[in-house]
């Protein structure tokens, strides 16, 4: 479902499509995700925008540690190696089976 807002016109019509359509997808600056590591050693990357993707961070979980990540401006993927439980806002995931 999408919200059109069609009086406008121009380029703001067109950034206010953007933005209805990422309210519907749920994209905003607060995306959270909490990765729960399942065994040691489990490594996590977050990934940058842009016309290049690059490693920007990564951390190291042993077994029942938890990371809670936000999507930003700068990090538009993270990467999950090894057993995780993975929470997100559109459900829950297990990497590393």
């Amino acid at each position: 479902m999408l919200i059109w807002n069609l009086p406008m016109a121009g380029r703001k019509w067109e950034e206010e499509i953007k933005v209805n359509e990422n309210k519907v997808r749920g994209v905003n600056e607060h995306n959270y995700v909490m990765i729960q590591a399942l065994e040691n050693g489990v490594t996590i990357f977050g990934l940058t925008r842009g016309a290049d993707t690059k490693f920007h961070h990564t951390e190291k979980l042993d077994q029942g540690e938890v990371l809670i990540a936000q999507f930003t401006s700068h990090t538009s993927a993270i990467k999950v190696r090894g057993k995780a439980k993975i929470f997100t806002g559109i459900g829950v995931t297990t990497s590393g089976s």
